[in-house]
């Protein structure tokens, strides 16, 4: 009897965490939209279908005329970083650096992302280096701490990058006191690989003669050749900044050389020259939909890139690498039904499914199933539309973003704004004539030990 008691309050308490969105259009990534309802609870997805028994007590949200699909998955951003701490450009390999060490949870492009239905990105070091630092995988929280950003279960991965970017840091500029930093050709590209992975091989070969018993001391610990070693033993995966066909190529037989392969080549503008190999060698192309003549590295982009690789077996995605192509990654997506034929079910999962299957976490996200989490975008139109707004947003089924609450708010923190702006002006003379500097209140930052 007592566990019966038990077991029917942990089914009360389920029902009553549960949230049901109700007779909306469900787009899963997986298989063809359908009229339906989506079932979470706990920050999970319980049930996905078309004959849904909701739960007695369950918060239903009437999604009537409106359509559901997975948050959008960004796999390469450069948002939320301090200042211009995205490269660290005195050396030609920094992989020694990391991206989570200087994340900023109050930049403004974490809401309007939100805002724009993404609900998790890859926040990428710079390609000012062939080997930068190591990657971080985000949702976008916003209100929460740099930890709270920081994706559980994500995968650990590293950004290389090829062309003109590392060669063009290798440049005496003035900012460099005119000494030049090597690579400056793509020649001396391929080599720092060469050169970096041969000393990885050797540490790693020194880490496991120390495990075997076969030295006396450990190896010195090297940050720098750790993160290649793990990259050697698949533990790291690799997204290379990538444009031109040959230099990919080049990067595969380096990469196989080695013994690893490569999760992606972000940009990929060549990508559909090259498709078939790429898909021999299990690498991924993410990139843009149609952004191509920007530099001569890649005039040879074209819109049909997505569409060829996809149907070349090449896992495709479309990401950013803007904040404010970030926020329109849905209709980024559609162009590859207007440039190549693809689907909405191919076009919706190059920003969903496609980009968590690149960064290996498409068992948590990337499409609506039971047991993933609960990253949900309610929009009032289909997804791929470009009327499409996102109206209600979800991350491990908390309501992070919702449009009208939005709307509603504007008014109250113009308002607000103003008030503050009213007082600061109005307490600047007499602050000016304390010393103090202009709109500072002296109190206030004794008290705050500033």
């Amino acid at each position: 009897m007592k566990w019966i008691i038990i077991g029917l309050m942990a089914a009360v308490l389920s029902a009553q965490e549960t949230t049901v969105i109700q007779n909306a259009t469900v787009y899963t990534a997986t298989k063809p939209a359908f009229v339906g309802s989506v079932a979470f609870s706990g920050g999970k997805i319980t049930a996905v279908g078309d004959k849904l028994i909701v739960p007695p007590g369950a918060k239903v949200v009437d999604g009537t005329g409106l359509h559901v699909s997975p948050g959008i998955i960004d796999s390469h951003s450069h948002i939320a970083v301090q200042g211009f701490g995205v490269n660290e450009g005195s050396v030609s390999v920094s992989s020694m650096v990391q991206i989570r060490d200087v994340l900023d949870s109050e930049d403004i492009a974490i809401y309007r992302a939100l805002a724009g239905g993404v609900t998790t990105a890859n926040i990428l070091h710079g390609s000012a280096n062939a080997i930068g630092g190591n990657n971080q995988l985000i949702k976008m929280r916003w209100g929460k701490t740099v930890g709270e950003l920081i994706m559980e279960g994500g995968t650990s991965s590293i950004k290389f990058a090829l062309g003109e970017n590392p060669k063009r840091a290798g440049n005496p500029t003035p900012q460099s006191g005119g000494v030049a930093r090597y690579p400056a050709t793509r020649m001396g590209v391929e080599d720092i690989y060469r050169q970096a992975f041969t000393e990885a091989r050797a540490y790693q070969k020194s880490l496991a003669d120390f495990k075997a018993g076969k030295l006396m001391m450990a190896p010195r610990r090297d940050l720098k050749l750790e993160a290649l070693v793990e990259v050697l033993e698949g533990k790291r995966l690799v997204h290379c900044h990538a444009y031109r066909s040959d230099e990919m190529l080049m990067m595969m037989r380096v990469a196989e050389e080695f013994g690893f392969r490569l999760a992606t080549f972000q940009h990929v503008q060549e990508g559909y020259k090259i498709a078939k190999e790429m898909a021999l060698h299990g690498v991924a192309g993410a990139g843009f939909s149609d952004w191509w003549s920007y530099k001569m590295e890649v005039v040879d982009g074209i819109p049909f890139n997505m569409a060829v690789m996809t149907k070349k077996g090449v896992l495709a995605g479309i990401n950013s690498d803007d904040a404010g192509l970030m926020r329109r990654l849905n209709t980024e997506a559609a162009k590859a039904m207007r440039y190549g034929g693809l689907t909405e079910e191919q076009a919706l999962a190059l920003v969903t499914i496609n980009p968590a299957k690149q960064m290996k976490v498409d068992h948590l996200i990337g499409s609506i199933e039971p047991g993933k989490s609960a990253d949900l975008v309610v929009w009032n139109k289909p997804p791929l539309s470009s009327y499409a707004v996102p109206q209600k947003v979800y991350i491990d089924g908390n309501l992070y973003f919702e449009r009208d609450r939005d709307m509603s708010d504007r008014a109250r923190r113009a308002a607000a704004k103003k008030a503050l702006e009213d007082q600061l002006k109005q307490e600047a003379p007499a602050e000016q004539k304390k010393g103090g500097p202009p709109g500072r209140r002296g109190p206030a930052n004794e008290e705050s030990g500033q």
